[in-house]
């Protein structure tokens, strides 16, 4: 239906680690945020079902304006599927009034066993238009970057 944007990463971590570090609240608002933001989660539930809602702040909204404020990105993201510790499923909806930013996108983490770590493979399928494919590519690159850097010298590997 709508346009798929995919990044990956080798992390050295074993799959449990990276899986544990998808679903730890303090781990997520830590490694989340893509270089240029901030994040902050307001709710937290993390089992099938469940999800949480996070504000990405822009630290300088003049060169990115936000899609829910001008400085900010709140975006509620569900649990669609959770497979120890092979992948995790998220829909994330944004809160904009901007039409070009609706819908439901789909972003499926894929945890594979290498011989130097995990293979992160970030898949976001039904991205909506108004997120520019290299901006989209781009932030999924630095969040996985963030996510090596945060499990890969936290001495959780």
């Amino acid at each position: 239906m709508g346009r798929t944007d995919r990044a990956s990463r080798v992390i050295a971590a074993s799959p449990a680690t990276v899986y544990d570090a998808l679903l730890d609240r303090e781990s997520v608002e830590a490694w989340l945020p893509p270089d240029g933001m901030r994040g902050r989660i307001e709710q937290w539930d993390p089992r099938p079902g469940g999800g949480f809602r996070m504000v990405l702040t822009y630290l300088d909204p003049a060169d990115s304006p936000g899609k829910s404020s001008a400085a900010t990105d709140v975006v509620d993201v569900g649990f669609a599927a959770l497979v120890p510790p092979e992948r995790v499923v998220q829909q994330a909806v944004f809160e904009a009034d901007d039409p070009s930013f609706a819908g439901t996108l789909t972003m499926t983490w894929q945890l594979t066993p290498t011989s130097g770590g995990t293979e992160v493979t970030v898949t976001a399928t039904d991205v909506p238009p108004g997120i520019s494919q290299a901006d989209h590519e781009a932030g999924i690159a630095s969040s996985l970057a963030n996510l090596a850097s945060y499990v890969e010298t936290s001495g959780r590997q």
